[in-house]
């Protein structure tokens, strides 16, 4: 399909907005597109009250070659940057960064139907679900802040169509370039949120304590029950017990051997999947030692020869001696 002939944008729910009646106007080849550098049809709308007006900045060929919204240019899908979902999927980016093979790279990627790769790893995907935003983010379509406002220099006061409020984020956000975004390099937002996916992997890390062989599974769907998730897990090792707590919603997987656990980690660490259903697994903590522990309990006190304790000693009472 001629990109002339688009009757309608590719767009994610969030710049299209929460205003089902909302009104675009189209204009054919009326901007060039900030990838292939081609004139595309463009669309501008308002996506709600007090929002600032939204147009489209790629075209519709370089858009579903990637699956990206022509605006934002995030993933469709899971709402994600490029860079995160090539990132977790092992995608490599095969489309030219040089203008002139580029645009051959586009047409004929266009003409044959080229999309991006069909991964079917399945903890890949659940990774990508828990990165993903599921509900819109409409907060994205606010107007920008009013620079003169931040100068302290803005006199339209009220009348100003931009925020006046002062930027509560890393500079490095402001600094986001739609190439770059496209092709999955450079993503300021997109780093930051892949060093807190792998920062969150730190929960399946083995513990240094050996004595350690249980996982700690949360937000438990219902329809998994004890049978489902014995039958999951034991093939990483022996089990001593699966236990499921119905009222927390959560379940404890206690393995004969470290080596079980460790596996069953290691597996998870991409995701965990239990009758299509994914679950969050943590490495369970050491219990606390109780007085009958053969090392004993730890106390902040020392006793004396007779196993007595200063406060128990009773010639350590008042300044007098004892006979």
């Amino acid at each position: 399909m001629a990109d002339t002939d688009v009757e309608f944008p590719i767009l994610c729910e969030t710049c299209l907005g929460e205003n089902p009646y909302v009104r675009m106007t189209r204009e054919v080849q009326g901007s060039e597109c900030k990838i292939c550098t081609r004139a595309f049809t463009v669309f501008r709308w308002q996506p709600g009250r007090a929002m600032r007006h939204k147009k489209t900045e790629i075209c519709a060929p370089c858009a579903r070659l990637k699956n990206v919204c022509q605006t934002c240019v995030l993933d469709l899908e899971h709402n994600l940057p490029v860079q995160v979902r090539d990132s977790v999927l092992g995608v490599a980016n095969e489309v030219p960064t040089q203008p002139t093979n580029r645009r051959d790279y586009l047409a004929k990627a266009a003409q044959s139907g080229t999309a991006i790769s069909d991964v079917t790893s399945a903890g890949a995907r659940e990774q990508l679900k828990r990165m993903a935003r599921t509900d819109p983010y409409y907060k994205r379509n606010r107007a920008h802040v009013c620079s003169f406002f931040v100068k302290g220099q803005c006199t339209r006061g009220a009348t100003c169509p931009y925020r006046h409020e002062m930027p509560d984020g890393s500079p490095e956000l402001a600094r986001q370039n739609i190439s770059d975004r496209y092709h999955g390099a450079n993503d300021p937002v997109a780093r930051r949120m892949l060093a807190r996916a792998e920062k969150s992997t730190d929960r399946l890390t083995p513990p240094d304590d050996k004595s350690i062989t249980s996982l700690f599974a949360v937000r438990l769907d219902p329809s998994l029950t004890q049978d489902l998730l014995t039958e999951h897990f034991a093939m990483y090792g022996e089990l001593k017990s699966v236990v499921v707590v119905e009222k927390s919603s959560c379940a404890f997987v206690n393995f004969k051997t470290r080596s079980g656990a460790e596996a069953a980690a290691l597996a998870a660490r991409d995701g965990c999947v239990v009758n299509g259903l994914s679950v969050r697994l943590a490495w369970g903590r050491p219990r606390p030692k109780g007085p009958n522990d053969p090392k004993g309990p730890v106390t902040s006190q020392s006793t004396d020869k007779h196993g007595l304790y200063p406060s128990q000693d009773p010639t350590a009472h008042g300044s007098a001696k004892h006979q």
